[in-house]
């Protein structure tokens, strides 16, 4: 019997990889968009969710197991990137990314977990981010976003091994995706104390996910921790030295990583 996968956020980007990998390689796969009645290329069903809604979420969960009589893998994979500088980012743009890269997966867990637990078994894939392990400079929110998800899932990990359910992160780098068109970013105000670094800080960011690996790395990465018994607790795909920035943090001097960062970004 197949294995029966659910996708949040699949309907473009790194999520529709995954979900068209799998759904090549016999799984039986679900995948969700806020819209999926404006995707007409699916090669696998959307159903409707919004992280953001609880009663959308468990509709959607509902669904699959209605239709499948299980779920067990789920991919958190909706999130929403966000820039700018801090003291300029409306709050209203600061709650609804967290409403969405954190909140939101944890509602989806929420969701799976009694259905899981009744299976004894199931696997939660939260994507993260590599940008979740470090303050980046205009990337503050989303790297915060990413971070505490992070930091939630090691906890779950521990609070839902007993019943046979494995929970772990999977942080990329960059992708060549669609991400940086949904991004909020804070609009470059003319005479910002800001104007100029983020302007630049900015440019950099959407020149490396124009230039960031194919999304089917990430898609192939996912295929195999789901073929894992016993899956690590965090998984980094993305270009070596991205993956390295996370080694350097833990064994360089605060202020010698921050340099390094300020001078990557010409801040």
């Amino acid at each position: 019997m197949s294995k029966v996968v659910l996708i949040t956020g699949a309907s473009s980007g790194i999520g529709k990889s995954i979900g068209e990998f799998l759904h090549n390689k016999g799984f039986t796969v679900y995948g969700t968009s806020r819209n999926p009645e404006r995707i007409t290329n699916s090669v696998f069903p959307l159903l409707s969710l919004d992280v953001r809604n609880k009663e959308s979420i468990q509709k959607a969960v509902s669904e699959v197991i209605h239709k499948s009589g299980r779920v067990d893998v789920v991919i958190n994979n909706a999130g929403v990137g966000i820039t700018g500088p801090i003291e300029e980012i409306p709050t209203e743009e600061i709650k609804n990314n967290f409403e969405t890269n954190l909140f939101g997966p944890i509602e989806v867990m929420k969701a799976i977990l009694p259905a899981m637990r009744s299976q004894n078994s199931g696997l939660i894939i939260n994507i993260t981010s590599i940008a979740g392990y470090m303050g980046l400079p205009y990337r503050g929110i989303y790297s915060a976003s990413k971070g505490a998800l992070e930091l939630i899932t090691e906890a779950l990990r521990m609070e839902v091994k007993n019943f046979g359910i494995h929970i772990t992160n999977v942080a990329p780098g960059d992708f060549a995706t669609n991400i940086a068109a949904g991004r909020f970013h804070a609009p470059l105000l003319k005479g910002s104390a800001y104007e100029v670094p983020y302007r630049t800080t900015l440019s950099m960011m959407n020149e490396h996910v124009d230039s960031g690996s194919n999304p089917n790395e990430m898609a192939d990465a996912i295929y195999k921790i789901i073929q894992t018994p016993n899956p690590k607790g965090h998984y980094k795909i993305g270009a070596f030295m991205q993956k390295f920035s996370i080694v350097l943090k833990r064994i360089l001097p605060d202020k010698v990583y921050e340099k390094m960062l300020m001078n990557h970004y010409k801040i």
